[in-house]
C-alpha cells in the first residue's frame, strides 16, 4: 500500500476518523504523516474553502503499527472563514493537537517575495543517490532508515552530508515532488505538501554545530505551522527554502517558503524541535 491510500482516512462518525497505520519499519510515526492525516480530517468535515493555516504540537510519539483516531471539533463555520479543532488519538492518548483555518476563495491585493536562482532539481542527484556514496559510515540501523522507500523525492542543493557533517550556514534549498501522480483533487496535494514540509527543516539547525541524527543529535519535531497561500500541484517539483534563525535552550528554530518551480510562493511553514546531544 502507498503513501497515499495510507493518507486515507475512514470515517467512523460524522466528526471522527481513523487513519491507517504508517507500517513505516520505524520506532514512531514520522510526524508529517500524522500531520497530513490530521489536516485531511480538519477539511472532510468543510463543504466549501480550502485550508489557509494549521498550527500544531506534537505530543507524544506515536507508534507506526497503529491506527490513529482524528477526532474533529467544528469550532466555528463563518461566511468567509471556517475553524477546525483536531485532537489525535492513540491507545487512549494525545498524542497530536492541531488548529486549522478554512476559507472560501476570493481576490485580493497579491505580491510575493522572489523565487532565490538556484540550480534546476534536473540538474541535482537525489538524496538516496546522495546517501549511498556515504553509507559505509553509518550503522546498520541508519542504512535501513536512509535507504527507506518514502513517497517523496528530494534534492538537495547544498552538498550536505550528514554522515560527516562539516560547519555551514543555517540554510538549506531543497526541491521536492511526490513520487506518484496524484489526482486534481486540491485536497490531496497539501495533504502530501504537509506530509513532506516535515522533511529537511530540524535538519537546518544542525548545520552550524557540525551535528545531525546520524553522528550524535537527538531531534523531535515539537509544534509546526504551515500558510497555503497559493493553489499547487506536488507532483510537479516544488522549492523549500528553509533557513533556522536560531537555536536556544535546547531548541532549535527553522522556517521556509514554498516555491512552485515557476517561482510562485505557494506555502510557507515554521517549525521549532527539540536539539539535544544523545546521551
Amino acid at each position: 500500500m502507498n503513501t497515499l491510500e495510507k493518507l486515507h482516512l475512514k470515517r467512523i462518525e460524522e466528526n471522527l476518523f481513523q487513519g491507517k497505520p504508517e507500517e513505516s519499519g520505524l520506532e514512531r510515526v514520522f510526524g508529517g504523516y500524522v500531520l497530513a492525516q490530521a489536516l485531511l480530517s480538519a477539511i472532510h468535515t468543510v463543504t466549501v474553502g480550502n485550508c489557509h493555516s494549521l498550527h500544531a504540537y506534537f505530543l507524544r510519539p506515536g507508534d507506526p503499527n497503529e491506527p490513529i483516531l482524528y477526532e474533529v471539533d467544528r469550532v466555528r463555520n463563518g461566511k468567509s472563514f471556517s475553524t477546525r479543532r483536531v485532537t489525535a488519538i492513540q491507545k487512549g492518548r494525545t498524542i497530536f493537537i492541531m488548529t486549522a483555518s478554512l476559507q472560501r476563495t476570493e481576490k485580493g491585493f497579491v505580491h510575493q517575495f522572489k523565487m532565490p536562482p538556484v540550480p534546476l532539481p534536473e540538474e541535482l542527484p537525489t538524496d538516496i543517490e546522495r546517501m549511498k556514496e556515504n553509507l559505509d559510515a553509518v550503522t546498520e540501523e541508519q542504512r535501513k532508515i536512509l535507504c527507506r522507500e518514502r513517497p517523496i523525492e528530494l534534492k538537495r542543493v547544498e552538498d550536505i552530508d550528514f554522515a560527516n557533517p562539516k560547519k555551514m550556514l543555517p540554510v538549506q534549498h531543497i526541491w521536492l515532488r511526490s513520487k506518484k501522480k496524484l489526482s486534481d483533487q486540491y485536497s490531496e496535494h497539501q495533504g502530501f505538501l504537509a506530509y513532506a514540509s516535515d522533511m529537511g527543516l530540524l535538519s537546518t539547525s544542525g548545520l552550524p554545530h557540525k551535528m545531525s541524527w546520524l553522528n550524535g543529535l537527538q531531534t523531535a519535531s515539537l509544534d509546526h505551522s504551515m500558510w497555503f497561500h497559493q493553489r499547487f500541484r506536488i507532483d510537479k517539483w516544488v522549492l523549500a527554502v528553509i533557513e533556522s534563525p536560531k537555536a536556544s535552550n535546547g531548541r532549535g528554530f527553522n522556517r521556509g517558503l514554498m516555491f512552485s518551480s515557476e517561482g510562485c510562493l505557494i506555502a510557507s511553514v515554521s517549525q521549532e524541535g527539540l536539539m539535544r546531544l544523545r546521551g
